[in-house]
């Protein structure tokens, strides 16, 4: 019989976020670029980022995400499956990648139920908010009024517009309830879920950050890619919020597996 054994964090401990990312090679080739930015990102904020493959069982899944002291859920050319909000595709959708929601979910299971810290970006912060039952706008030049490009139109390159933000944490990691931030999303987020406030909004109204208010931990999605600013005091605050708040996590003791110890059969006669 297995039991647990409390084991002092280690001083100086650069916390552990998990980054999970395609697994096939093409696809790592052709992408590993902007994979490089989180990673180069999240060193520079004082963590340790670890890779994590699609492909894990549940069970090692399970493993990896109790090693973790953090999560970054990055972007992704994918679209979340619509039928996961009660819709059946948009013409402009790109196709879900089941590995990369199913790798996502169990990240996310795990991490919110436990505090652990996540920062979900673009893709990632929709996944967050399906995840947690809430819905997406699956085409925003189609589906909403007037809206502003958010996607660089037919350039495909990133657009840049101000946030207007609420009150609370983001606005103090951006000093203000305003900032600048880059855009390359044509979906977003229509009804947030379950324990997730709206943080910001972009002039035409469109969701640009969602708040974890539903438990314990600091999560946050937010639809810009702050790994793509490395000099911006913004983007950078947001991940050394996130390492801040992964150290927290790794102080605390880990668990391991020992054997329990075994107790004597007591005699029928001391029962």
């Amino acid at each position: 019989m297995l039991g647990y054994a409390a084991v002092p964090a280690q001083k100086n401990h650069r916390p552990r976020i998990g980054v999970p990312w395609r697994t096939a090679v093409e696809e790592m080739q052709r992408s590993r670029g902007a994979y490089e930015r989180y990673l180069r990102t999240v060193r520079a904020a004082g963590g340790e980022p670890v890779e994590i493959s699609l492909s894990l069982t549940p069970a090692a899944l399970k493993r990896m995400a109790e090693s973790l002291d953090g999560v970054i859920l990055p972007g992704s050319p994918a679209d979340v499956e619509p039928r996961r909000f009660g819709s059946l595709g948009h013409p402009q959708s790109a196709h879900p990648d089941k590995r990369r929601e199913h790798t996502d979910d169990g990240l996310l299971h795990h991490a919110l139920a436990r505090g652990k810290p996540v920062l979900a970006i673009c893709y990632g912060a929709q996944l967050l908010n399906v995840h947690l039952h809430g819905t997406l706008v699956q085409d925003i030049p189609s589906e909403l009024p007037n809206p502003m490009d958010h996607d660089g139109g037919a350039r495909r390159t990133e657009s840049l517009h101000r946030i207007r933000i609420q009150s609370g944490q983001l606005a103090k990691l951006a000093g203000g309830s305003s900032a600048r931030v880059n855009s390359s999303h044509h979906q977003s987020v229509c009804k947030p879920g379950r324990g997730l406030r709206v943080a910001a909004r972009a002039p035409d109204g469109v969701i640009e950050a969602l708040e974890w208010t539903g438990g314990p931990g600091w999560a946050f999605g937010v639809q810009w890619h702050p790994e793509r600013m490395p000099d911006d005091p913004f983007a950078a605050a947001l991940f050394r919020k996130l390492v801040r708040e992964a150290q927290g996590v790794a102080g605390e003791p880990k668990a391991r597996p020992r054997r329990a110890r075994r107790h004597p059969r007591r005699s029928k006669s001391s029962r």
